[in-house]
Formats: C-alpha cells, sequence, structure tokens
C-alpha cells in the first residue's frame, strides 16, 4: 500500500498513530513504527527533556521511522523545537497553532513537517510555508475538536492543496480508511483504535471503558468556552455540560477538568477522569497488538477498495 505519504514517512504503510498526551508514548509509537506504520510521540506539555529521553527509549525499540509532535501552545514548545532537531526526529507534527516559526529550522535539519489541521486556509498556508503533507482532522476526532467532520472538510482540503492529505476522525477500522481514501487522503492518522493496543500504557479501566462503549457514548464537552473536548460519557461530563448550560465561567469549567486525562490515563479513574476518545469508539471490540491492528487495517482496506472497482462502470 503505497502512497505519496509513504514515500515522505519513508513507512510500509500509510497509517499515522496519533499523538494522544499521557498515551503515546515511547511504547506506543515505537510499536506502531515496528509494524510498518508511523508511532508519534506526544509532546503535550512535558519538558523538552522528557521528550529528548522518550526519544531516545524508543529508538532501543526500533529503527524504523517515527515522529514527535509538538503542541504549539506548550510553555515548553520553544525548547521541544530544538530537541527535535538535535536528535534527528525524521518527522513532526504539530498542533495548537501555526507553526511557522519554526519549519525554516526544521526544513533546513531534514525534517518532514506535517501540521494537523482543520481548515482549507490553514492548509494552504502550511503549503506555502514548505509543509511535506498535512493532516486534516475532522470533529469525529477524540480530544480537542473543530467543528467540520471528515467528510465535509478532507474533500475540501484536498482540492485545495497539492501536498498529501492525511485524513483523521472518524477512522477506526479499514472501512473508514478506505472512504478517506476514496475522498482523496493518501494516508489516515488513527488515535482511539490504538488507545486498546497490547502496547499502549493506558490504564486498564480505560481499555475496557473504551471497548465497552456504545455508539450514544461519545461527548463534547467545552463548546462555549470555544475549546470543545470530544470525550466517553461519564460523571465528569455529565457535571461539566450541566455547568456549561448554567453559563459557568471558562475558569470555573477549567478547574472542573483540571488534571482530568491523568487520572483517566495513569490512575484509570473513568468516572470523574476524562476519557478522550473518538466517535469510532462504540467499533472497537477488543485488545490487539500494534502489529494485529495495521494488518487489519490493511487488509480490510485493500479489500474494500478492490471491491469498489464495480462502480467503474
Amino acid at each position: 500500500m503505497k502512497t505519496r505519504v509513504t514515500e515522505i514517512l519513508g513507512t510500509e504503510y500509510p497509517i499515522v498513530q496519533g499523538a494522544m498526551a499521557w498515551i503515546a508514548e515511547h511504547n506506543l509509537a515505537g510499536a506502531v513504527s515496528q509494524a510498518g506504520g508511523l508511532g508519534i510521540i506526544a509532546g503535550g506539555n512535558a519538558p523538552a527533556e522528557v521528550i529528548r529521553q522518550e526519544i531516545k527509549s524508543l529508538r532501543e525499540i526500533t529503527d524504523k521511522p517515527f515522529g514527535v509532535n509538538l503542541m504549539l501552545i506548550s510553555p515548553h514548545a520553544k525548547d521541544l523545537a530544538q530537541v527535535v532537531i538535535e536528535e534527528k526526529v525524521p518527522v513532526v507534527t504539530t498542533g495548537a497553532g501555526n507553526p511557522e516559526q519554526y519549519m525554516d529550522a526544521w526544513k533546513a535539519a531534514g525534517i518532514k513537517v506535517i501540521p494537523v489541521l482543520a481548515s482549507v486556509a490553514l492548509a494552504k498556508r502550511m503549503e506555502r510555508y514548505g509543509a511535506d503533507a498535512v493532516v486534516v482532522e475532522g470533529c469525529e476526532a477524540g480530544g480537542h475538536i473543530g467543528e467540520q467532520t471528515s467528510m465535509s472538510i478532507v474533500p475540501q482540503v484536498v482540492d485545495a492543496v497539492d501536498i498529501p492529505v492525511i485524513a483523521a476522525g472518524g477512522v477506526g477500522d479499514g472501512r473508514g480508511m478506505a472512504a478517506m481514501f476514496l475522498l482523496g487522503a493518501e494516508g489516515v492518522q488513527i488515535g482511539t483504535r490504538f488507545v486498546v493496543a497490547n502496547e499502549c500504557i493506558v490504564h486498564q479501566n480505560y481499555k475496557d471503558r473504551v471497548i465497552a462503549s456504545k455508539d450514544t457514548d461519545s461527548a463534547v464537552t467545552g463548546r462555549s468556552t470555544g475549546y470543545p473536548v470530544r470525550t466517553l460519557r461519564n460523571q465528569a461530563t455529565r457535571e461539566y455540560l450541566k455547568m456549561e448550560a448554567k453559563g459557568a465561567t471558562f475558569e470555573e469549567l477549567e478547574m472542573l477538568s483540571l488534571g482530568g486525562l491523568k487520572r483517566a490515563v495513569v490512575e484509570g479513574d473513568v468516572k470523574t477522569g476524562s476519557v478522550m476518545a473518538g466517535q469510532i469508539a462504540g467499533l472497537i471490540k477488543k485488545e490487539q497488538s500494534c502489529e494485529e491492528i495495521i494488518k487489519e487495517l490493511v487488509s480490510q482496506t485493500e479489500a474494500l477498495l478492490k471491491g469498489a472497482e464495480k462502480w467503474e462502470k
């Protein structure tokens, strides 16, 4: 399964693992890369030296290509931007902002730069600044989201830029992957499916909650603040939505959710913690290794795309 994305990344498959804070560390990223995808270490708000050690630990797992995600609103963003150069990281993805101030230095260091975004305007701007590809994320994704669905935003970005588009949000199996390819994407980014991978370090309670979820379990909080977040419904989301409906201030809502993701991921508190997951969580029924997940995705996608030939008449 070769596309421009596999050529740029140097991977066997056009599958990128999503950068999930507290979740996407060297064990998961290394396993995804070793299985033929592109594993991503999530920078989050971690100090740069913590991520430097994550990079070194990943390289003990695999010698295959990998990436680091830089959250541009992190107080450590500038330091991490330098660390990825010093450590010769092959690929950098970015989120929560515009990476223009770092792109010249990254490109000069031979790093492939792939911003994660949710609009045509930013995709076109990133292409002008030399991005190698873009990840276009629909609101079906878990965590912080925009407003447009993958079905609507992916083809619009594909039509607007010449660089490859990697689709994110709403991809949980080969059906979703094949659909994104038919919309014009040349790769997919997947997060929630990898949360339940054997190699993922999240608490077992978190994995069990994802596997047990139904189609109606997805909730979005924070729309009133301008920072919507998709999680699975629990005591925390119910309280948050109740306060939001009553007109609670940004500060009050922020205090309610502070530390929620860490509680869920590390401590296994899936009642008052933030169980971030995409809308495809209801599709996931079992734990698998990263290799099994990727092979299943690829085999399903290839079979579906071959079957699509019947519509060519």
